[in-house]
């Protein structure tokens, strides 16, 4: 087995990609250990000292890492956990933990604004952030203010501020007008 790592525009994650399917759908955020729980891959991660969040996408793993850690110390391990889970015919999530699909359910008056939202999310901004090793998902919308939830390399991202402002907000306020903003949330 053969694993690619790519570096991402956030310096405290990194990308690996193991050549194989990761999850058939949707993606998995594990901000902690705690919350690494449902992941046999998951745990065997963050088992490795100095990292602070994983996040799988369909094909790919994201590590992110304590700022206190070099990349050079911990990537060996990172490859070994990684090669070791899927070789063992382990499954990445346990049974009955399925992947979220992303956005946040949303009803009222603002649905057809909010599935407009969604759509463009999903066919315009999503796949590049995916390039990236993360994912941003539709959190709410409140008086033409759109939140958004950032995962993965995503959060926490040194130019994030930037792509959220800059990309996806002029973006949504092109397509549709009822957008007045874009803001982050943590969830």
């Amino acid at each position: 087995m053969f694993i690619q790592t790519e570096s991402t525009p956030n310096p405290a994650t990194l990308k690996f990609l193991p050549g194989q399917t990761v999850l058939e759908m949707g993606t998995a955020d594990f901000p902690t250990a705690e919350a690494a729980v449902k992941s046999p891959l998951a745990n065997r991660i963050f088992a490795v000292d100095g990292v602070t969040g994983v996040f799988f996408g369909t094909d790919f793993v994201t590590v992110t890492k304590a700022d206190s850690v070099d990349w050079d110390h911990i990537k060996p391990a990172l490859l070994g956990a990684i090669m070791e889970h899927f070789q063992s015919g382990q499954p990445v999530m346990d049974e009955g933990h399925a992947p979220a699909s992303g956005h946040a359910d949303h009803n009222g008056e603002d649905e057809a604004v909010v599935g407009q939202i969604k759509e463009l999310l999903d066919s315009r901004v999503r796949p590049a952030v995916a390039q990236d090793g993360g994912d941003i998902t539709f959190h709410g919308f409140d008086r033409g203010v759109v939140y958004l939830h950032m995962q993965g390399a995503c959060a926490g991202c040194p130019s994030s501020t930037l792509t959220l402002k800059m990309g996806i907000e002029n973006l949504l306020r092109h397509y549709i007008p009822e957008v007045t903003e874009v803001r982050p949330v943590a969830v």
